[in-house]
């Protein structure tokens, strides 16, 4: 018996996943060009994308396309907290310092991460989270205003942008990228750090049932933020 078509295209998509042709965050082609390379309806190449959507092969974004999603750490740091109860439950003092909140148009980067067009309004947040008065995270963040209109209207010295989140766009799935950068220009006058000081960077993406929600780049000085976590398989 034939291999059905949907089932066709979906191991062609894997395939070109797992050679590379198609890197993490991607755009996958849509329902009309698959259906014409495949000769079938369109229905049946929506029915591909849409299992390998609930898969979490591909990540679909309406108006923007379709995406290969990002590769996931199976790692216990992908354990997403606010770095607010972080500091408080270590027996620190928390405080934030608001450095810009406005809306602005997305980046070639910014859209891809969003999965939105290039142009589209999003809001940019950057605060800064201190530790008894000491920087140690600067936080740059992106976040789709087509989903969130009312999030420049938030005070983030007295909520953080994850409580936010958390409470109007409850977490459904995130992605992150951590590595190990130094600090340089601005980013060490807000971190009060030497130039070339070493960093943890973490790249971070977080979805809502409605889609990609937010985009953040988050620094700490190495010597002032640790990550780590605890898990437990059965």
């Amino acid at each position: 018996m034939s291999t059905p078509k949907f089932t066709q295209i979906k191991d062609h998509i894997r395939g070109q996943i797992e050679s590379g042709e198609l890197p993490e965050l991607a755009k996958v082609a849509s329902e009309n060009e698959l259906a014409e390379q495949f000769q079938v309806s369109r229905m049946t190449a929506r029915r591909a994308l849409q299992e390998l959507t609930e898969e979490g092969v591909l990540s679909r974004s309406k108006g923007a396309g379709t995406f290969v999603s990002s590769f996931k750490s199976q790692s216990s740091v992908l354990e997403i907290r606010s770095i607010k109860d972080e500091i408080n439950e270590n027996g620190g003092d928390y405080s934030a310092k608001l450095l810009q909140l406005d809306a602005i148009e997305a980046s070639e980067e910014i859209g891809q991460n969003l999965q939105i067009s290039v142009g589209s309004k999003v809001f940019q947040s950057v605060i800064l989270h201190c530790n008894n008065g000491l920087p140690v995270q600067l936080e740059q963040r992106y976040v789709n205003a087509s989903l969130l209109p009312e999030y420049a209207e938030q005070d983030f010295q007295f909520i953080t942008p994850h409580e936010y989140l958390s409470r109007v766009a409850p977490l459904t799935e995130a992605s992150q990228e951590i590595s190990a950068v130094v600090a340089k220009g601005e980013v060490c006058e807000y971190l009060q750090t030497q130039e070339h000081t070493a960093c943890l960077q973490i790249k971070r993406r977080t979805w809502s049932r409605t889609g990609v929600v937010s985009f953040a780049i988050l620094t700490s000085p190495g010597d002032r933020y640790r990550l780590g976590g605890h898990s437990v398989f059965n």
